[in-house]
């Protein structure tokens, strides 16, 4: 697999190599951070890391950080191996656990949050939960499968959609709560 821009543009790394995970192609992937343009400075959580391209895309792009979450051990190992081999460890940090049981032990707060579950296994009670990470303002992006419908959020409004063969991104982006006037 290979960077598609960046600082790090065109260096490869590793993908874990199991039926676990399902890279996102480098067409998806340079598509996505084309749409999400300038990502200077913004914090990311990669969901569901699988290889961590997303992730070491946006740090490439300029993201301040990315958290990547992945529970597959062998993913994890290949993830680790990545960041330090594209020297990146001061701006990527891997929790080792599932998706559901961090949501359960932190507070922390995103710019944007990539979400690219395995597809075998749509986790359709997580995303709500992971989008109440997005900072107001700040984008959901979702990778989910082309055959299924666009699923709607509460506090989310759909801002764009693009499909990619079997795949379709979908952009949400949170709407910051009223502040009723005194």
């Amino acid at each position: 697999m290979r960077i598609v821009a960046g600082a790090l543009g065109g260096r490869t790394f590793d993908s874990p190599g199991s039926i676990k995970t399902h890279p996102m192609s480098d067409k998806a992937r340079g598509a996505l951070f084309n749409i999400l343009g300038d990502i200077d400075d913004l914090v990311f959580l990669d969901a569901f890391a699988g290889s961590g391209a997303l992730a070491f895309e946006a740090v490439s792009r300029g993201a301040a950080s990315a958290v990547l979450i992945e529970q597959d051990v062998a993913a994890q190992k290949t993830i680790d191996r990545n960041i330090a081999a594209l020297a990146i460890a001061d701006k990527a940090k891997v929790v080792k656990a599932a998706v559901g049981a961090w949501l359960h032990t932190s507070s922390e707060a995103f710019d944007v949050v990539l979400c690219d579950p395995p597809y075998n296994d749509l986790p359709f009670s997580l995303i709500p939960r992971l989008g109440e990470r997005v900072k107001p303002g700040g984008l959901l992006v979702l990778s989910w499968p082309g055959s299924q419908a666009q699923p709607v959020y509460d506090g989310f409004e759909q801002v764009a959609q693009r499909s990619y063969g079997d795949m379709q991104l979908i952009f949400y982006r949170r709407i910051a709560p009223d502040v009723a006037a005194v």
